[in-house]
């Protein structure tokens, strides 16, 4: 690794001359500005608007613009000569614990290398120091022409130190908080819990950049002079009004799912449904529905509206006395069936008794 700055780090009275190498590296993919008509490149080029023509590198100097308008030329030998004792020196001014250190203020990530041999036995006491408080050291160094506030800790066997910004350099929150008034209730509070719990922890060694890959593969296809895969087709979520409790059930599933975990455990609101309790899981209307819903006329509602907001007791009771209805039909259609039944009894025996007088009489005056 090459060098970016060579100092020491001042540890008291102890002095641990040390090289600064990037602890980073970007594998972004860069591009360059071409003109369309014919591929050209588009470069920069530097022009002198009193003189209005290119200057080379050597020409460009430094200078300050004040409010007015007006240039203050700073050279780079009076900058060198300005009484910054963390010029060449990374000055450590305290010892804290890494929690007090705020993740907002962290930057660019360095390697401090021992340089020489004389400077193994200072280098490792410093390292094993760290380790053994446990604490992060807090230290002020000048790079690229300005003083920068730093952090130092223990990387495997290498101290490492974080540039931070300076406390003033950190926005305040207040402007892009939400609304205060805004609150979430428990049973969404506990589905998210559910979601964390099943999404757990992951290997960051394990995470890549699909983009970059993307791009590596679409670069590669065409210096070939093949067609680029059409990427998958895939669903938006911009634009759609989800409701929030549905959206955390769902998410909680999919990661189920993409886990090979069992799904056929209920979650909270899938158990208070089964229970009889209220999930207060309510759908968010589309601006479409809201604008066709129909309107309130002299404080009634319509009967449509009446129907469906009808109770479930009144259904039911509803549903019971017509099943008693049809139940009393049924009987009284019984009674009347068997008094049908003893009617035609009734009958024939009558008729019985009829046709045996006719036989009788006929007899009686054959005699005479």
């Amino acid at each position: 690794m090459r060098s970016i700055w060579n100092g020491a780090i001042s540890f008291g009275l102890v002095s641990i001359p040390i090289k600064v190498v990037n602890a980073t590296e970007s594998h972004s993919i860069s591009f360059r500005q071409v003109h369309l008509d014919d591929g050209g490149r588009i470069r920069y080029r530097k022009f002198c608007e009193l003189e209005d023509r290119e200057v080379t590198t050597g020409e460009i100097g430094k200078a300050y613009e004040d409010a007015d308008g007006t240039l203050i030329p700073i050279t780079d030998e009076e900058l060198a000569a300005l009484p910054i004792p963390t010029a060449r020196t990374i000055e450590i001014v305290a010892f804290v614990p890494a929690e007090r250190i705020d993740p907002l203020q962290m930057d660019t990530a360095y390697y401090l290398a021992a340089n020489g041999v004389p400077a193994t036995k200072p280098y490792v006491l410093l390292r094993e120091a760290l380790k053994r408080s446990q604490k992060v050291a807090v230290a002020k160094f000048a790079l690229r022409g300005r003083e920068r506030l730093g952090m130092l800790r223990v990387v495997d066997d290498v101290i490492a130190m974080h540039g931070l910004l300076w406390p003033d350099e950190i926005r305040s929150t207040e402007e892009v908080a939400p609304d205060a008034s805004v609150t979430v209730r428990d049973k969404e509070l506990d589905l998210a819990d559910a979601l964390m719990d099943t999404l757990g922890e992951v290997e960051l060694t394990e995470l890549h950049d699909d983009y970059r890959e993307a791009v590596e593969e679409l670069i590669a296809a065409k210096a070939s002079g093949e067609l680029p895969a059409a990427p998958p087709a895939g669903e938006r979520a911009g634009g759609k009004v989800l409701d929030l409790m549905a959206a955390l059930e769902k998410s909680v599933r999919a990661a189920k799912v993409s886990r090979g975990e069992e799904t056929g455990e209920e979650t909270g609101v899938e158990a208070g449904a089964r229970t009889g309790e209220s999930a207060e899981v309510t759908p968010l209307p589309s601006r479409r529905s809201a604008r066709t819903a129909p309107k309130e006329v002299g404080g009634k509602k319509s009967t449509s509206t009446a129907r469906k907001t009808a109770p479930k007791k009144a259904v039911a009771k509803s549903t019971a006395k017509s099943t008693g209805q049809a139940a009393g039909k049924a009987a009284a259609t019984k009674s009347t069936a068997k008094k049908t039944a003893a009617k035609k009894t009734t009958a024939k025996k009558a008729t019985g008794k009829k046709t045996a007088a006719k036989k009788a009489t006929p007899r009686g005056r054959a005699s005479a």
